[in-house]
């Protein structure tokens, strides 16, 4: 095979990948990540050329590395700022205590403890009395990821570590800094909610 026989293939070969990069392209060119990122695909054609004992070949097409570079730079800029806001729209629970109107992250509260007219809110590093039924406490922290494992018990789901079966039908749940809470066979069926993805069995064990 010639030396411009080569040179052909390689030509068809490089429009070939060009062709199905593009096409790849297009699946997500409507994206708003993507943006003006297409530019590159068809406007530039930088191709590294070599001498070889036949004359020249086209080594590389880079014309796709801007491509790439600008829509990772610009996926990083849209995750930091999806950061930002995720901060700073963390759910937060407003109360009284001590004459003045406390407020505190979600994430922070381990779990939520009847105390006859009150509820001890189990927040790191102290906690606090809140006048309040649990029942309704319980409805309100529900959207949240919080659910009921007790008549005098609400834990937030992203705090629970562990599991324990107990061979009574009930479980025992241990939460971030070691606290251990019971859970009722009554209210066993929530535990389903730890998790999206349970591997290895269909059910609960017990």
């Amino acid at each position: 095979m010639s030396a411009r026989e080569i040179q052909d293939q390689k030509a068809i070969a490089r429009e070939m990948f060009v062709q199905q990069a593009a096409h790849a392209n297009a699946d997500v060119s409507a994206s708003p990540l993507w943006g003006a990122t297409t530019y590159a695909t068809e406007s530039r054609r930088d191709y590294t050329r070599e001498s070889t004992a036949d004359g020249f070949c086209e080594a590389a097409d880079t014309s796709l590395l801007p491509v790439i570079r600008v829509a990772a730079a610009n996926l990083m800029r849209v995750l930091r700022q999806l950061e930002v806001i995720a901060k700073r729209q963390a759910p937060r629970i407003a109360f009284k205590a001590k004459g003045s109107i406390l407020l505190l992250d979600l994430a922070d509260i381990l779990a939520v403890q009847a105390e006859g007219n009150y509820v001890s809110l189990q927040h790191r590093p102290n906690p606090y009395l809140v006048h309040e039924s649990l029942s309704s406490l319980a409805e309100k922290l529900k959207p949240y990821g919080f659910i009921r494992i007790h008549r005098s018990v609400v834990v937030n789901i992203s705090a629970v570590e562990e599991i324990q079966p107990l061979p009574t039908g009930e479980y025992r749940l241990r939460v971030k800094g070691g606290k251990g809470y019971l859970v009722t066979r009554t209210y066993k069926d929530n535990l389903r909610d730890l998790a999206q993805l349970w591997v290895g069995s269909e059910r609960l064990p017990g």
